[in-house]
């Protein structure tokens, strides 16, 4: 029952309902003498069945602003209400306080909590030497079951919220009050706190309409007549009226390719029209309105067409860059040779595990395809799935990447600073490809994230815990970096955890005639050109299964889309003939120019010194040369 009649409101002070029991509201007197200044509070006594139906009368009369509660009230009012609740919360203070009180009684103490067991009460337990027994309740009828035990197996002192004190009480046992003065305090602060953002929320609501009436887009609104009732200064410079020459004027007189009488008739509500208008394209919104279900008038709302083509694009593009997803899965994997299944076979024992995997291959196997499948079958799939190339960043620039930067940590520095892309990966999954490439000083940096799971930003001091899967890929022998000291000895342990070497396609022969015929078809397929594969690709069979595929798997998908625009030449039903495919496609059938042959040797010689230069780095070598990694290593081949 409510103990005083609500105050008037003055409208300056916040009003607050404090919802509790007695036992909790005599601890409060003082807290509320001291908050007597700062907020208007009313005192209601309620419990579960009432306590309901008591908050929902306050606030149907809209005599409160924030309600105060405290252990299964608090929980009730936030399921139920559409209302800021502060919830008074018992700290692990409280408790301690409570139970050094309760052993001074006896050495055999019940705890009664709403929601949840407080397994931290072993240890005090065994430093006050006492028997603590806890029990949890959902309902009142829980409360009593719990001290009805406790009352039977001889305990005599219950610790616990209101509701379990009181009934621990009418049992003729001991209750005492788990909450303090401070935890009271707080949650009066919280509810203060609440009531200012609830207030600040209704202030921005106020000012919506003159914020309207500024509005960039063109914007205006018609009775059922059509006339025009409302206009903003946009849409009075597009159909070019003042407001007082527009208002009372049915639009499809001003402006019959903008009209509203099809969204009065109908009520039905038009996105994304575009229409022209005044030598321009515009995309338009109709919309009907309605009171009682009648439609009782129309808005317009036009936006400039090129201005949203460019958000598109500014959006596209953000997302492509913040797009941290893994899209590939095992089934993705074409092959069925025993060497493709059993990497597969492993690859999924190491995606059930948390460890870090390390995926050794030649340049163009999948090394990051099979990243991608092994994360989306973890238990952290649906999580971020992050990857960099170690390789295409200078030092400072993939530093900078990694780790992010707070504003001024450098020139050029992205104001308000950026996280890194180990925040970005945060509960998910990082792949670092070409990690062979890594410079020793991130190396060392890298190896700390690894054992202490934090980073630090550049320009920073503070450390920002994170939860990250490593995976880390490579084309390069590790083992000889490490002989070379190119590469850190205790780096490379840590990320060599689990291993999973990944077959060059050449052996995997057997893989390439289902490959090739997929990936040709789905070539086609995109350039709606389908064809049947088994029979046309017959004749390219043995050079394509006699070739070295020095660049695996990705140089067998760009073989296939160049055979691919080839067969486009060709009717479907027709013969196709391979002939001329051989000058398109030399690589295949190992032919070579007289003057390629001529120039084999100045390029393999500077194949070997660009290798020498940047340290065995074929990386850094292809790039200074300007071409692929696979152009380099077939010119050392050759």
């Amino acid at each position: 029952m409510p103990l005083n009649n609500p105050p008037a409101s003055s409208g300056a002070l916040p009003r607050l309902c404090f919802l509790c029991y007695p036992q909790i509201r005599q601890l409060a007197m003082p807290v509320l003498a001291e908050y007597r200044d700062r907020a208007e509070i009313e005192v209601v006594e309620g419990a579960f069945g009432n306590a309901l139906s008591l908050a929902q009368s306050r606030l149907n009369a809209g005599a409160v602003d924030v309600f105060v509660s405290a252990g299964s009230n608090s929980s009730l009012l936030r399921q139920s209400l559409q209302a800021p609740v502060a919830t008074i919360q018992l700290t692990g203070f409280d408790i301690m306080q409570c139970l050094i009180k309760a052993s001074a009684l006896t050495q055999r103490i019940g705890i009664v909590m709403f929601g949840q067991n407080i397994p931290e009460l072993d240890a005090v337990r065994h430093l006050l030497n006492i028997e603590i027994r806890q029990h949890v309740y959902q309902s009142r009828e829980d409360v009593r079951t719990a001290i009805g035990s406790l009352k039977v197996d001889g305990f005599e002192v219950v610790v616990g919220p209101s509701l379990a004190v009181s009934m621990a009480e009418e049992a003729g046992l001991k209750g005492l009050l788990a909450y303090s003065i401070a935890s009271i305090r707080q949650g009066f602060e919280h509810a203060l706190e609440l009531a200012r953002v609830a207030r600040l929320e209704t202030g921005r609501y106020e000012q919506l309409s003159s914020v309207l009436h500024n509005l960039h887009d063109a914007v205006l609104a018609v009775d059922r007549q059509e006339r025009i009732v409302a206009i903003n200064p946009a849409m009075q410079r597009l159909l070019g009226h003042p407001e007082h020459a527009a208002l009372g004027l049915p639009l499809s007189e001003l402006a019959p390719e903008l009209s509203l009488v099809t969204t009065l008739r109908s009520g039905q509500v038009e996105r994304g029209v575009v229409q022209r208008y005044a030598g321009r394209d515009w995309v338009l919104n109709r919309t009907a309105m309605r009171e009682a279900g009648e439609v009782v008038g129309a808005a317009l709302t036009v936006y400039d067409a090129g201005t949203i083509h460019e958000a598109d694009n500014r959006l596209r593009m953000q997302q492509r860059q913040l797009q941290n997803t893994a899209r590939h899965h095992f089934d993705d994997l074409l092959g069925r040779s025993s060497s493709l299944l059993k990497t597969v076979a492993t690859a999924r024992r190491y995606a059930q595990t948390d460890l870090g995997v390390l995926l050794v291959g030649e340049s163009g196997t999948g090394k990051e395809m099979f990243a991608q499948a092994m994360h989306n079958e973890s238990a952290r799939r649906g999580r971020p799935f992050v990857a960099i190339n170690c390789a295409a960043f200078p030092e400072t620039l993939l530093e900078s990447e990694l780790f992010g930067h707070e504003e001024g940590a450098f020139t050029g520095a992205r104001r308000g600073g950026r996280r890194g892309l180990f925040e970005a990966a945060h509960t998910g999954t990082l792949f670092l490809d070409e990690i062979g490439d890594m410079p020793l000083t991130l190396q060392t940096r890298l190896l700390r994230v690894l054992q202490e799971r934090e980073i630090t930003r550049l320009g920073s001091n503070q450390a920002i815990p994170i939860d990250v899967r490593i995976m880390a890929a490579t084309h390069q022998d590790l083992p000889a970096l490490l002989h070379e000291r190119r590469f850190r000895q205790d780096l490379y342990y840590r990320l060599n955890t689990l291993r999973l070497a990944l077959p060059a396609l050449r052996e995997r022969r057997s893989d390439i005639p289902a490959m090739v015929h997929a990936l040709v078809a789905l070539c086609l397929d995109r350039l709606r050109a389908s064809r049947p594969m088994a029979e046309i690709l017959e004749p390219l069979m043995p050079h394509l299964m006699a070739h070295g595929w020095p660049g695996n798997v990705r140089e067998l998908e760009n073989i296939s889309e160049r055979i691919a625009v080839y067969l486009m030449q060709f009717r479907p039903g027709t013969a196709v003939d391979f002939g001329p495919f051989q000058l398109e496609c030399p690589e295949l059938f190992h032919l070579q120019s007289p003057s390629s042959l001529m120039q084999l040797p100045a390029r393999i010689k500077r194949a070997q010194q660009a290798l020498k230069e940047q340290g065995g780095s074929h990386a850094r070598a292809a790039r200074q040369l300007g071409i692929a990694r696979t152009t380099l290593w077939r010119w050392l081949q050759q």
